[in-house]
């Protein structure tokens, strides 16, 4: 009985081998502990861009992805979007030289630039033909409780992040400058998971979960469609600071700087072709920047008592 259950493994053995090889085809030997490493560049050619998290992934993609294609155009250099997780994220790749272009809030860019050397190149305009920014407060608009800044002391508070400018910094200035400290709310708090993060801040207030919470002016236009934005009221409303900024990370050739520059700000609103492109980014054109208009950020963060190492 043995011999004939060998026989048969035998004979199936056989018919697999006649399948998987012709009798031209040699034997392939494969050895598993060899490993090769896996470059996160395709190739030393790639120019990184990345929006900071502020909103989700697919967001930033919609937001990005003709601008991109217009700039490969427009340059010849073979760029690429990438996406990080979160903002601590996206400084440790600029630093770590992973991301040559970076597109950020002001708040990071300072930081970027104190403790990186990242230099801004160009920063945006928007609606309205905006050049600066603002942060908002909000809570649930039945909620009672709260109806001007001074009421916001004590409660639980959800900002976006610890390095957010309109969804933290300048709200933080402006309760500051009321004479509330971070030590007098019973809870602050920072909005959880990869990108999404102004959107988390009015889905938590939205659900209760927190008292107030801060963002950037334009976010509840982006969660409109999972909420009904009229049961969220503004507070109060930050003044306005500089707007979001193009960098490019230390020993980046100028050239290829140079040349990114000039493709943006050749950006022309009144042309069909190039108006899809801002209107899907947000912007209505860009204007050439440089570390000095960040200057009013830079003390705004040293007035409430931030440093730029942390």
């Amino acid at each position: 009985m043995k011999k004939k259950y060998l026989f048969i493994s035998m004979l199936v053995l056989g018919l697999l081998l006649s399948v998987g090889c012709n009798q031209d085809e040699q034997a392939v030997k494969v050895d598993l502990s060899k490993k090769e490493p896996v470059n996160l560049r395709e190739s030393s050619n790639v120019i990184t861009y990345a929006y900071l998290p502020q909103y989700s992934h697919t967001v930033s993609y919609q937001r990005h992805h003709l601008l991109i294609e217009f700039l490969r155009k427009e340059t010849g250099l073979n760029m690429k979007q990438i996406f990080p997780d979160s903002f601590e994220q996206h400084m440790k790749m600029v630093e770590q030289d992973k991301i040559d272009i970076s597109f950020s809030n002001p708040f990071i860019y300072v930081k970027i630039a104190h403790r990186y050397g990242a230099r801004a190149f160009v920063r945006i305009v928007e609606g309205n033909n905006q050049e600066r920014f603002r942060g908002q407060i909000i809570c649930r608009a039945d909620n009672q409780l709260i109806k001007t800044i001074s009421d916001c002391s004590s409660k639980r508070w959800i900002a976006v992040d610890s390095t957010s400018a309109g969804g933290y910094l300048y709200p933080l200035g402006l309760f500051t400058a009321h004479g509330i400290k971070k030590t007098d709310f019973n809870e602050i708090s920072f909005a959880p998971g990869p990108g999404g993060k102004q959107e988390g801040v009015v889905l938590a207030v939205h659900a209760g979960k927190y008292d107030i919470g801060t963002i950037r002016e334009g976010t509840l236009n982006v969660v409109a469609d999972k909420i009904d934005t009229s049961e969220i009221r503004i507070i109060a409303q930050t003044q306005f600071y500089p707007g979001w900024v193009y960098a490019s990370r230390a020993g980046l050739d100028f050239e290829i700087v140079k040349k990114i520059k000039t493709a943006m700000l050749k950006l022309d609103y009144n042309l069909k072709e190039h108006k899809q492109i801002l209107d899907a980014a947000h912007f209505t054109r860009l204007i050439s920047s440089d570390d000095r208009d960040f200057d009013q950020v830079n003390k705004l963060a040293a007035m409430v008592g931030i440093s730029l190492e942390e």
